[in-house]
């Protein structure tokens, strides 16, 4: 599906791309009032941004989307790649959620990432996706890892 890019959107997603908190939760708070396809938009955003802050408000905001939209799954893939650890965490966990399993190649080439953490999150989001549990990915940080409202009903 080809949806053309409004540019005032993606003027206001732009503005994103900083390391101040307060700023993206107001800007977030002004992009969800809008009716639009966000992973599109953020997917398209994140090449632009420079803040490793804001490329992780983008991941971060598209995993609930990561089973539904292949433009999240996308940002996932493209994230895991990310010069900043805590962004490739947020893309591990997208893809952890996603479940789909051809997620998996993309996530055994950081297995071997120099930054040990990178690893260890790529093995837990491919042992999420092969035991289609994305709670796994959690593991030794929480019992449960509840994304959307459904998944405080599931184990998966």
């Amino acid at each position: 599906m080809n949806i053309k890019i409004d540019h005032q959107i993606m003027e206001l997603v732009k503005r994103l791309d900083t390391s101040k908190t307060l700023e993206q939760d107001e800007i977030w708070f002004e992009i969800k009032k809008k009716e639009i396809d966000v992973p599109y938009y953020f997917l398209n955003a994140y090449p632009l941004f420079k803040k490793w802050q804001g490329r992780i408000h983008l991941v971060f905001s598209c995993i609930k989307h990561a089973r539904i939209s292949e433009n999240a799954f996308q940002l996932g893939i493209l994230a895991l790649n990310d010069k900043a650890s805590l962004v490739r965490y947020r893309a591990a966990a997208l893809l952890a959620y996603s479940l789909r399993e051809d997620a998996i190649p993309y996530l055994q080439k950081n297995l071997l990432h120099k930054d040990l953490q990178t690893a260890k999150d790529s093995e837990r989001a491919i042992q999420a996706i092969q035991q289609k549990n994305h709670h796994i990915f959690m593991k030794n940080r929480a019992d449960r890892w509840i994304v959307n409202e459904e998944d405080a009903e599931t184990k998966k």
